[in-house]
């Protein structure tokens, strides 16, 4: 098998760990909605205790998120095996919940183990994964979310119709069980894979860095000139960092080249949230109810945008190292803003009191619109770009912040939305148009690209590029390459020339990388 279609398999099997926070996301929409669900847990304060219950889940991805920060001790694989442990434990909660108090320790039980996954699997799949195609296996993340929404919106769908207005609780409690499944499957295989080099060689263990270096990118040849090269360079590195004093969340904000990628990685993930994505995903009945549209009409769309969801991010996985991220961040905030214009607009002229086909099939078509380019453009970013901003010492901390930041605020929107919508109504959207355009002008003046950088090239970045952006023309120095080493490079990568198929000018990290790294100061 060949080195890249070996790690994007490993990548892959990591991602069901995102295949559970995607069933999550997707599945809460029709229990909330579910007869049953409401007659035993939302008889009382309907709007604020359905909020709550997804808003806790969140709450605890955050908590996970944030204990992850400390788990590098652990390992990659022992990050995922926990995690899988305590979010088996949530889902069984939940799925034999008899009282809104067990509801809502399920989802806080299980949002830890999310929490914890959602932080550790891009760092893993970044540090498995050659620089060329880095950004198409760290989209795996979102490519499997948009899988387990899939799966999780037909299951509610299909349960909803069979068993809603009988009052069974099968139509909420099967698609609440149906979870626990890859769980079981992902922490019971997970030892059965690789362990990051990078992490291996941060740990005192360099020979079975190289040996796993070598598994993973030259068949098992520990000699292969790549292999080497990029193994040398990870040891530099990581000698450079351990020459320093241990590192803390502190350190994420002590200087301006690490407060910069910490603001970016924030951003990022802020902006993410705030498209309006969340409130679709979780509240898409209560949504689409104040232009007339049926729950159980809305939740067979939801299906629909589940799939066209996951072939949004198959599109990504196809682009993202071609195109790059800068743009795909920048012009799909564009397009997504223009979508919530034209809904805010659709529910203010056409409300619920309003029967008019047109007017549904435009706010139908508008939110599929709206989740394809999400799941093109902000959504895979979110979690591939964050993983690859970091130095070794601070990968860990530094994602887990940044997946912080982004369930706060998911935790918000989850909270507030039910509550806006009876409110306020279509003016509700009006905060995701001011949001996608303020991210749009901000991803263009200061979010640098970085597709085609070595990880190990990322401090050089933050410490040498101009933090304004547009009309920078910097480049590592490993890359000052001529127009023909690289063309050569590109023709080597495609043809796959020598046992790690990455040979050429640009795939094999150069003396002058190493020599860099090891003078850093």
């Amino acid at each position: 098998m060949k080195p890249g279609v070996y790690q994007f398999l490993v990548g892959c099997f990591a991602a069901l760990g995102s295949f559970l926070f995607g069933y999550d996301l997707g599945v809460i929409a029709e229990v909330v909605a579910s007869d049953s669900f409401k007659t035993l847990f939302l008889q009382q304060n309907a709007n604020s205790r359905s909020g709550t219950v997804v808003a806790l889940f969140t709450g605890g991805c955050f908590t996970g998120a944030l204990g992850a920060g400390f788990s590098d001790r652990l390992g990659r694989r022992g990050t995922i095996l926990m995690a899988c442990c305590i979010f088996v434990v949530g889902g069984t909660i939940q799925t034999a919940g008899v009282t809104i108090g067990m509801l809502y320790a399920g989802r806080f039980i299980a949002g830890i183990g999310v929490g914890f996954l959602t932080m550790i699997i891009p760092i893993y799949q970044s540090e498995i994964s050659h620089r060329r195609i880095r950004g198409r296996i760290t989209s795996l993340q979102q490519l499997f979310n948009a899988l387990g929404q899939i799966f999780a919106t037909w299951a509610g769908y299909g349960c909803f119709v069979t068993w809603d207005g009988t009052g069974n609780s099968r139509s909420w409690r099967i698609p609440l069980a149906i979870q626990i499944i890859p769980a079981l499957f992902l922490g019971g295989l997970v030892y059965l894979f690789p362990e990051s080099p990078r992490w291996l060689c941060d740990h005192d263990q360099p020979e079975q860095g190289l040996k796993n270096l070598a598994h993973l990118h030259a068949y098992d040849d520990t000699k292969d000139s790549y292999v080497i090269a990029e193994f040398n360079l990870i040891q530099a590195q990581i000698a450079e960092e351990h020459s320093q004093k241990s590192k803390t969340y502190l350190d994420l904000f002590r200087d301006w080249p690490n407060l910069r990628r910490t603001i970016l990685m924030m951003m990022i993930q802020a902006s993410c949230q705030m498209t309006g994505v969340s409130a679709i995903q979780y509240f898409s009945p209560q949504i689409f109810a104040q232009i007339g549209i049926p729950t159980d009409t809305t939740l067979l769309l939801q299906a629909v945008n589940a799939i066209i969801a996951f072939l949004g991010t198959a599109v990504c996985i196809a682009v993202i190292d071609n195109v790059g991220r800068r743009p795909l961040e920048i012009y799909g905030a564009i397009i997504m803003s223009g979508t919530f214009i034209v809904n805010a607009i659709l529910i203010a002229v056409f409300p619920a009191t309003v029967s008019n086909t047109g007017a549904h099939w435009g706010f139908i078509v508008m939110t599929w619109v709206f989740n394809f380019v999400f799941f093109v453009t902000s959504g895979p970013l979110s979690w591939a770009i964050p993983a690859e901003l970091f130095g070794t010492a601070m990968r860990t901390k530094g994602v887990s912040w940044g997946a912080m930041t982004s369930f706060a605020f998911n935790t918000m929107i989850g909270q507030i939305t039910p509550i806006a919508i009876s409110s306020i109504g279509w003016k509700f959207y009006i905060i995701f148009i001011v949001c996608n355009l303020t991210s749009a002008l901000f991803f263009w003046a200061f979010l640098p690209e970085t597709k085609g950088l070595n990880l190990e090239d990322m401090d050089e970045l933050f410490y040498n590029s101009p933090t304004f952006v547009p009309g920078s023309h910097w480049k590592p120095s490993s890359h000052v390459d001529s127009d023909a080493a690289e063309v050569k490079e590109q023709e080597e990568s495609d043809v796959g020339t020598g046992k790690s198929d990455y040979a050429g000018a640009g795939g094999v990290p150069t003396d002058q990388q190493v020599e860099r790294v090891q003078l850093k100061e």
